[in-house]
């Protein structure tokens, strides 16, 4: 079902912001910028920006609906929740080529990118990015405003904290924990649980630094 007619307001012209305004327009959205580089910064690509958050509070929340297009997993939450305080609704955006069970559930503000495949009850929190052709299996949950970057595998069970960065290429093994903002760099293998806030990279993973 396409979203013919609404208006989505992305706050964040940079990279992720180009892939989430591409995905919204199959979608159906009409798509307003907002990114507080404005006025220095006008435009991305062919798209106008139309102000900074400031500007984009100062809307009527009955306007549109809002998506944070910033790869940086805690600005996207510190953007997130002053929108959600003022009271604004945030899309879900899921691409048409994304497989998506039934019985998961996806939260608000999350977007979930072409050829990923989240399976039967796992669970997405807000804000977060589901990546190209990322795959979250059964029974995983990923907290709030975690980053599961492309081609990344999440097997059954698994637990990702809030404000995670799952590393490009990552596998982490099934019933795995992994702590809350802890990040997994490119092309890891996980097979022991981590805890937060550390820094883990490598086959299989270990920990590379820790800001405990």
């Amino acid at each position: 079902m396409t979203n013919a007619n609404k208006q989505l307001a992305i706050l964040g012209a940079s990279g992720q912001g180009k892939v989430v305004a591409d995905l919204a327009e199959q979608l159906g959205y009409k798509i307003r910028f907002y990114d507080d580089a404005y006025p220095s910064k006008t435009r991305i690509e062919h798209w106008s920006i139309s102000g900074t958050l400031d500007d984009l509070l100062e809307c009527d929340v009955n306007t549109f609906e809002v998506i944070v297009a910033i790869g940086n997993n805690a600005i996207r939450k510190e953007k997130s929740l002053i929108l959600e305080q003022s009271q604004f609704t945030f899309a879900k955006l899921i691409h048409p080529s994304a497989v998506v069970s039934q019985y998961a559930k996806i939260s608000v503000g999350s977007v979930v990118f072409a050829g990923a495949v989240i399976n039967a009850f796992a669970e997405i929190g807000k804000g977060c990015i589901i990546n190209t052709a990322s795959i979250v299996e059964h029974d995983t949950k990923v907290g709030d405003f975690s980053h599961i970057c492309p081609n990344t595998a999440l097997a059954g069970a698994v637990k990702i904290g809030e404000c995670c960065w799952v590393g490009i290429g990552s596998q982490v093994k099934q019933m795995i924990t992994v702590g809350e903002h802890t990040l997994i760099g490119a092309g890891s293998v996980v097979v022991k649980s981590l805890p937060a806030n550390v820094t883990a990279y490598g086959i299989p993973a270990v920990i590379i630094k820790s800001d405990n």
